[in-house]
């Protein structure tokens, strides 16, 4: 992301908050809620927003009491979120990819997880064919998180009576590539069918740069995938995404799949050699094409069943070591 798209992306932040909560708030409680939201940014800098805003009549100070959105600055915060509803969620992606601190070789830091919430006992009732998206490896990595009622992830709280089932979002590789050099270009997320457990070609994809939803969370809303297939005779319909890489950086990214593979963090189904097709996708002369599992797999299965749950793609960070294998989630829940 450039500075000045970040500068832009933190105005907005700061205006939507305003705009959301409808009262008053301090540069305390602003520094606050962003960081509860995963926003790593310092009360000095709010500050410096928030007078920037003011000089430009976007807010209003009130004293003690803080900053109010002004109807300008509710103008404002619309009219941009118009034109920034294309491709909002390539936006999303760069900015989550830079704000993730994982170390792959120390085994520690933050990565980016997606959150279905579903009643404890439905979830239950549906574990045995998750475990087996999973078993069989249509799933991004083998690592998952559980949250009780009351706990969040990102701006999205954990209501009574159910948990939040947190899976390792693919965008994750995208951070992992970038500390160790290699920058990722995110292009679109689709329906991968499958031939007797096979990848053989994308059914359906939508661009990143023309979405503001996850794509692969419009599949699933709309009951396009097929997992169940996938897991009980190998035919069927899984999300994967597809990413490209420069041309140079192809046996690093091998080793680096090798090494998260290791760690549970496994998720590339495919890195094309360079300037090569990958399933019949056309790669970028000096590119590789790389087709990267979709982290929200395994909870399709709770909608293809007819499960109430409500699903969050790139709900926030977590700290790897709050994850677990998958095998424990029985004994856990």
């Amino acid at each position: 992301m450039s500075r000045e798209t970040k500068r832009e992306y933190t105005r907005q932040l700061i205006l939507g908050l305003l705009a959301e909560k409808g009262m008053a708030l301090g540069s305390v409680q602003i520094t606050e809620l962003l960081t509860d939201n995963g926003h790593n940014i310092s009360e000095r800098t709010v500050r410096l927003y928030l007078s920037q805003l003011d000089s430009e009549d976007l807010t209003v100070s009130h004293g003690k009491k803080g900053r109010l959105i002004t109807d300008k600055g509710r103008i404002e915060l619309k009219s941009t979120q118009l034109m920034n509803r294309v491709g909002y969620m390539s936006t999303k992606i760069d900015t989550m990819t830079y704000r993730m601190d994982f170390d792959l070789a120390l085994r520690r830091g933050s990565v980016v997880v997606n959150m279905a919430i579903v009643g404890r006992e439905i979830l239950l009732s549906r574990l045995g064919n998750i475990n087996r998206v999973f078993d069989q490896g249509y799933a991004m990595g083998t690592l998952v998180s559980l949250l009780e009622p009351g706990e969040r992830i990102g701006d999205i709280l954990v209501p009574r009576g159910a948990v939040g089932l947190c899976t390792v979002c693919s965008i994750t590789l995208n951070g992992v590539l970038l500390k160790h050099g290699i920058p990722t270009r995110s292009i679109f997320s689709g329906l991968l069918e499958l031939e007797n457990g096979e990848p053989t070609r994308f059914t359906e994809l939508i661009n990143y740069d023309g979405t503001s939803i996850d794509p692969l969370l419009l599949f699933i809303s709309s009951r396009q995938t097929d997992y169940m297939g996938a897991i009980t005779n190998g035919n069927g319909r899984i999300g994967a995404g597809f990413r490209e890489i420069p041309e140079d950086s192809y046996d690093l990214a091998l080793s680096l799949a090798e090494k998260l593979d290791a760690i549970g963090l496994g998720a590339f189904l495919k890195i094309g050699r360079p300037s090569r097709d990958v399933f019949n996708i056309p790669v970028k002369e000096g590119s590789c094409g790389i087709v990267v599992i979709g982290g929200m797999n395994p909870v399709a299965i709770l909608e293809e069943t007819g499960a109430e749950v409500h699903h969050s793609a790139l709900s926030g960070l977590m700290e790897f070591n709050r994850l677990f294998p998958y095998q424990e989630l029985k004994d856990r829940l």
